[in-house]
């Protein structure tokens, strides 16, 4: 697992307020959404400002690739990695 993934890990818990799980707890291939982590889309939306604020990465919300890059931390933290020079 990658620094980066751990990374955004961390910040959706603090970001969501998810006290009662850990890093540790989240596969990096579990779904963030749905049946997976169980996050909606108010969450989808304080994670992209987190990422924007943190990375300086804009998401676009009408965007249909930003459904695949929200999948999973590994999803998230590939595009994360490939938007940063």
């Amino acid at each position: 697992m990658t620094q980066l993934q751990e990374e955004i890990k961390q910040l959706i818990i603090d970001v969501l307020n998810l006290e009662e799980i850990t890093p540790d707890d989240i596969d990096t291939d579990m779904a963030l959404f749905g049946d997976g982590l169980g996050l909606d889309s108010i969450d989808a939306l304080e994670l992209g400002l987190a990422i924007k604020n943190r990375y300086g990465i804009v998401l676009s919300a009408e965007n249909e690739e930003t459904k695949h890059i929200f999948y999973s931390v590994k999803t998230l933290a590939d595009f994360v990695a490939s938007q940063q020079h």
